[in-house]
């Protein structure tokens, strides 16, 4: 009989995270290598919000607080809700977590029960599926194809519904691909979700504030109020305001479902960081222009990327709506072979190739659900992303043989 939980060996170690960490250490080792692989930005965090940190510890708040949030940081989610969303909540129906993924975690663990079905548009975030599988649950995923800009249809919703269905998670702007869902195309999910009310909405938002061109970012529940009894809306301070280490998630929803996700926290981690709790009251109620401003530095980023991923042989490129990622195809390059002698039979292959070659590290597709894809963070240093355009050009152009897929 194995030690280990029979839960666990349903679950795959994170790609993200592993490419991020190979990275780390071949630069450790003294290679010159440029890492595309974490969806971390690299601006640092505004001064307001570390000045309040500071304030926070040199006021001595620093001791446990509610499991799951002080009221201060409650009702600032509150506001925010009400100012950015239109959606009203009242401080007994917001949770605050350790990263958006304790949110998600907690919600799953709270709700999941043996056979229920989760479904999932692909690609998705890596760690959508083994959570699910971790609750016990059946991930349903439904792909989205380049060809519908990453984004599922109404009709594919459907199909995949069934009594078991518990569940459907959410994401734009996404991760991994960027695309998000104008309000048409999110009301035509929202009225196939009206129609089947044993089904519940998990939305994250992680990327609101990064939407481009004109696209107008909005959330289920305000696009169908009728959905606001069922539907966890997930959000955090990470992505837009730089503060992935800071760990501070946040969701609103019904009352049942938040003090069942209470349970779970304070059986587990209990309260988030307190200077991280006083951080993000900052963060939610002091200034919000410089998000204007990193959203253009973003966009910028978008359209140098998307320039040079195009410009390599074999490679596609759409551009996406918002988010710091791209999902570039690469179709072109399958059945061939690397300058240094590598067959590249999948997009696996072909990010690992690359990463060895020339130093570039980027998350093949297949995890995060669709292939021949790999996932480009753009969110670093307009050199670093210039030079690791022109590395995978070089790279593109060495490969031999085959035909284009």
């Amino acid at each position: 009989m194995s030690f280990l939980s029979e839960s666990l060996a349903r679950v795959k170690p994170s790609p993200t995270l592993a490419v991020t960490q190979l990275a780390r250490e071949l630069k450790a080792q003294g290679r010159d290598v440029i890492g595309l692989g974490a969806g971390e930005p690299d601006f640092d965090t505004p001064d307001n919000i570390k000045a309040a940190a500071i304030a926070a510890i040199e006021a001595g708040k620093t001791k446990y607080t509610p499991p799951d949030g002080i009221p201060e940081l409650k009702q600032a989610i509150c506001d925010k809700f009400l100012r950015e969303n239109g959606l009203k909540y009242q401080p007994s129906q917001i949770t605050v977590s350790s990263g958006g993924k304790q949110v998600l975690y907690n919600a799953l663990m709270a709700t999941l029960n043996p056979g229920d079905e989760v479904i999932i548009p692909a690609p998705y975030w890596v760690s959508y599926p083994d959570i699910v599988r971790l609750g016990g649950g059946e991930p349903v995923i439904v792909e989205g194809v380049e060809q519908t800009g990453f984004k599922i249809t109404a009709e594919a919703l459907e199909a995949a519904i069934t009594p078991r269905t518990k569940w459907f998670i959410f994401n734009s702007p996404s991760n991994p691909t960027g695309a998000g869902y104008a309000r048409d195309e999110l009301k035509a999910l929202t009225d196939v979700l009206m129609r089947h009310p044993h089904v519940w909405v998990m939305t994250d938002d992680m990327y609101e504030h990064l939407a481009y061109d004109g696209f107008t970012f909005v959330t289920p529940a305000q696009v169908e109020p009728g959905l606001y009894d069922r539907t966890l809306t997930v959000n955090g301070v990470s992505k837009a305001y730089a503060m992935t280490g800071w760990r501070i998630g946040y969701a609103g929803g019904p009352e049942l479902l938040i003090g069942a996700m209470r349970k779970i926290q304070g059986q587990s981690t209990t309260n988030p960081c307190s200077i991280s709790q006083w951080a993000a009251v900052e963060a939610l109620t002091g200034p919000q222009d410089f998000l204007a401003t990193r959203c253009e530095a973003f966009r910028k980023r978008r359209d140098l990327v998307v320039a040079g991923l195009n410009a390599c042989p074999g490679i596609s490129c759409a551009v996406p709506e918002g988010a710091f990622y791209v999902y570039p195809s690469v179709a072109g390059c399958l059945g061939k072979t690397s300058a240094g002698g590598r067959a590249i039979d999948t997009d696996e292959a072909f990010c690992t190739a690359l990463l060895e070659e020339e130093g570039v590290a980027v998350v093949f597709g297949a995890g995060f659900g669709l292939s021949p894809h790999f996932r480009v963070s753009y969110a670093t240093a307009e050199d670093q992303l210039t030079e690791a355009c022109r590395r995978i050009r070089r790279f593109c152009e060495g490969l031999r043989g085959g035909e284009a897929a």
